[in-house]
């Protein structure tokens, strides 16, 4: 009972070092990108603002790629793969504690 509690404790704590890396990525997207755009826009300096440019938002439209795909890996493929191990995983300490017991 004990390691399975042990091995819920480490799945728990995988997707949670997930989780933060996840919103860790999208924090640093969202600052860097905006001070990309604001710079570029010329709001620090006395030349006319201007965020009509498309040019401005490159780094932020394939930077967005990268977040997509991120957010896909955390939010969907990994709950996918944890249901798939977790069954898997359980099946085998089913068998290795049957295994055990003869």
């Amino acid at each position: 009972m004990e390691n399975r509690k042990s091995l819920a404790y480490l799945r728990a704590k995988k997707k949670v070092e997930t989780l933060k890396g996840f919103y860790s990525h999208l924090v640093v997207y969202i600052l860097v990108n905006a001070a990309i755009i604001l710079v570029t826009a010329n709001v620090f300096n006395d030349k006319a603002i201007d965020f009509a440019d498309w040019g401005h938002y490159g780094t932020a439209f394939f930077w967005g790629f990268g977040i997509v795909s991120h957010a896909i890996y955390v939010f969907y493929i990994m709950n996918i793969e944890n249901n798939i191990f977790k069954r898997w995983e359980e099946k085998k300490i089913k068998q290795f504690l049957e295994e055990d017991n003869l």
